[in-house]
This record gives structure tokens, sequence and C-alpha cells, in this order.
């Protein structure tokens, strides 16, 4: 049988893995905070094909068009333009290379994917979740989920430029089936909350494609540490911003721009606490109200959310059959998340995407459902 690899290079792959995309269920923006964050590993995600090569170079070829990248392994180096997709592998690569991969021959990969670019659901975590782990097994290392998960955040911090936490990659790597996953991002310690039954996911794409290494993201990064740094400076002894008290960040009298950053991230990480708690009681009522609420602070206090989005959030939450919507991911454009009922179907989707392009005349949301699946894997 043919394969996408063996189109590209005349050969059989030796290893197939899969990683998941994922929803930003709740925790926007706390994971670089030290608080807690939940997602949900989705059931598509990115494939990659590999297999040892003898020429000493990392060749990576897709199904989607981008172009080819062909690099020499001792020489690797972040690409620039329309070879800059590649970084993703490159930067795991040499992570991976730090951490005892001995790359004393090449090796060639495919990439497919089925999840959509800038829409918020992580495929770059899920391109660096698939990829690390292949070549580990082209390359016979053996690494913890835990460590592939770190080694995907390092080399998206460092060979990329994205200063993101371990949320979109400890999701990728730790995901199950119907259930949640849940991060104290300042241990870095992953467990899982189990769904209730009959509820289901929706994704809304709002078709505004956000590119978050050249967004306000790292904006937002680097105001939280200015927040926090000002808040040692006045006598503050939390270990991260997120376990500050609402009552200190009142107390230190931050710029106003800083103390709304710093309020939506205490706030956020506190929602995180309690949807554990509602989850396990099965608190619908709850687990919307959460869920509304985490959208309003990332709307009125971080300020990462979009007229759009704030559209469709608003249609979402008077739509029957809706228990809760939010933004998912880091925002700035992309998708939003609806929690439902299974009742919730493809005609009650299309009535928020009719309304939506009311709206926004010509401006359909690219939608779809999804359930919860499990990490990364060898397919």
């Amino acid at each position: 049988m043919t394969t996408d690899f063996s189109f590209f290079y005349g050969y059989a792959p030796s290893v197939k893995t899969f990683a998941p995309g994922r929803i930003e269920f709740i925790g926007n923006h706390t994971d670089y905070n030290g608080g807690m964050v939940m997602g949900v590993a989705l059931d598509r995600g990115v494939t990659v094909e590999a297999a040892p090569a003898e020429k000493s170079h990392l060749r990576l070829t897709t199904t989607h068009g981008e172009t080819p990248v062909e690099i020499d392994l001792a020489k690797l180096a972040p690409q620039k333009g329309s070879r800059a997709w590649a970084n993703y592998v490159l930067g795991v690569f040499s992570v991976l290379k730090d951490k005892g991969l001995v790359p004393d021959h090449g090796i060639d990969m495919h990439v497919s994917s089925n999840l959509p670019t800038g829409a918020g659901l992580s495929s770059s975590a899920a391109l660096e979740l698939a990829a690390g782990l292949a070549m580990c097994k082209v390359y016979g290392l053996e690494l913890s989920r835990a460590d592939l998960a770190r080694a995907g955040r390092k080399a998206e911090n460092e060979f990329v430029g994205m200063p993101c936490g371990i949320l979109d990659q400890g999701v990728s790597a730790f995901g199950k089936k119907d259930a949640i996953v849940r991060i104290d991002c300042a241990r870095e310690e992953f467990s899982v909350v189990a769904m209730p039954a009959h509820l289901a996911f929706w994704v809304f794409n709002t078709m505004e494609k956000h590119n978050l290494v050249e967004s306000l993201y790292a904006t937002r990064h680097a105001e939280c540490s200015e927040a926090f740094r000002l808040l040692k400076a006045a006598g503050c002894t939390a270990e991260n911003l997120a376990s500050v008290s609402p009552e200190e960040i009142r107390a230190a009298k931050l710029p106003a721009v800083l103390e709304k950053r710093a309020q939506h991230v205490v706030g956020e990480h506190r929602r995180v606490i309690a949807m554990s708690a509602a989850l396990a009681k099965g608190d619908t009522a709850q687990i919307g109200r959460l869920l509304t609420a985490s959208h309003e602070s990332s709307r009125d206090l971080f300020e990462n959310s979009t007229g759009k989005l704030d559209a469709l959030v608003e249609i979402l939450g008077r739509t029957e059959g809706v228990i809760g919507a939010r933004l998912t991911g880091g925002g700035f454009g992309g998708a939003a998340m609806a929690l439902t009922f299974s009742s919730f179907g493809e005609e009650q989707a299309a009535k928020v995407c009719g309304q939506f392009e009311a709206r926004y005349p010509g401006v359909r949301p690219a939608v779809f459902s999804a359930s919860a699946g499990d990490g990364a894997r060898v397919i």
C-alpha cells in the first residue's frame, strides 16, 4: 500500500506516530504563570511517518503543500519564511540531542494533519509531540510522556521563540478518551478528570487566523512577568503570579493594565480549581457559569479576545443545548469552544453559524464536533 511517505521518498516508513490537537477547556494563560489549567486532547491531530536515512540530513515533507525542508543535522538553525513551519520539528530534534539522542544517521519525515491551523487547537504542539515520538523510535531513545511534553515546550520556547507554558504539549501527551487533562503547571503534575456523561464539545472557528509568535502573546507574557516582579517588590511572598491573592494585587497598586492582567490570572487559576469540583459533581450549571466567567475575564481583563470571538460566545450562550462557551487557546483570533449536551447537533450548529454570518456577512465559521481522545502514541 502506498503511503504519503512512500509517495514522497520512494520507500516505506519504519514508524508512524500520532499526537492530538487540544481544546483549552479552562485556564487561559495560567500555565506560564504557575497556575492550574485543563485541556482536552482531541480525536484529531497530526500524523508523522518517519524512517532512518543514510544521509546525515533531516528531510521534512507535508501533505499540505508547505515548502519541503532538508537540513544538515550538524547545522541545525531556525528557518525563515516559507520554511519556518519546520522549526517545530527542528527544535524538538535539538532538544532531544541534549537528552541523549545520538544522530548517527539521518531521518526522513512526512507530516499530515486533520487539524485546522490558526484556530487555537495547538497544531504546533501536536506536531512537536508526534515528531518527537517518531524521532525517539527511529533513534532508540526512551522518554517518558512528561519528558516528551517538556521537550516540545522547550523547543517552542527556545527554538521557535514562543514563550508558551506546558498546557498544549501536556494535553497532547497525556490525553485520555472521555477525560479532561488537568495540569498543575507550577509542579508540572499531570492528571485526568472524567468527563460527565452525555456532554460533547463543539469548536466554532471564526476564521481569524492568529500567529502567536507575531501576535500580542509575547506582550501578555511580559506584562504578567512585570506584574509579578512588582508584586514581589511590594512584599508578596507567593511563588508565582497565579498564587497571589486578589487583595495583594489591589494593595500593590499596580499600573492599571498590569492589575487587569494579574487579576485575570489569579481569577482564572481559581476557576480551574472550582471546575475540578464541578466536574466531579456533574454540576453542569456551575460548569457553564465558570466557562462564561472565563471568557468574560479573557475579554475584559486579559484583552486577548476579538469581536468575532465575543459574538460567537454570545450567540452560543443563548443557544439551546449549550452549557457554556469561551475562547480556546491563546486568543487574538482562532476558535471558540462550546460544551454542550449530547442532544446538540448539526442543526443547532448551523443556526449558530447563520446568526454569526448575519453579523459578519460573508464570514461563516468552520465548525466541527470533537470527542476527548488519547494522547501521543505510535500507530
